[in-house]
């Protein structure tokens, strides 16, 4: 199985990197940043950044035939723990109102800087994509 790159055209076009890789029916999601089509990070808080950047998970996740059900694994990197602490019930009702009651396994990661100096999260993660559903990309 060679790998294939998952770059959904609603995203902005990668450059030196794919914003998912799928070997097999396993997709490696790449980490996702708050960034809009104009390759912004979006103003607000956390709230609004973990809306885009799970948004932009789902949109790669989707582009392979998935669904947050196939989700395995989560792995959230946060500039600033607390914040997401404090904001817990509402970015949990934003996973809730994107995916579901779906709960896979999840880290989160305190770090001091992200990419983009604005960016206070990225989220990566793995899913498993049933055959029936499972979309591969033209390489």
């Amino acid at each position: 199985m060679r790998p294939v790159a998952v770059n959904p055209e609603a995203l902005p076009a990668p450059s030196g990197y794919s914003h998912g890789t799928l070997v097999g029916n396993t997709l490696h999601l790449g980490g996702q940043t708050a960034v809009d089509a104009g390759m912004n990070i979006v103003p607000g808080g956390i709230v609004e950044q973990f809306r885009q950047a799970f948004g932009n998970v789902l949109t790669t996740l989707r582009a392979a035939g998935g669904e947050p059900v196939d989700l395995v694994s989560i792995t959230l990197y946060l500039t600033d723990i607390p914040d997401y602490q404090a904001h817990g019930k509402e970015i949990g009702n934003v996973w809730r109102e994107l995916a579901g009651p779906v709960y896979p396994a999840m880290a989160g990661i305190g770090c001091t800087a992200l990419w983009q100096p604005e960016a206070m999260i990225e989220i990566l993660g793995v899913a498993v994509i049933p055959e029936d559903r499972l979309v591969v990309p033209r390489r």
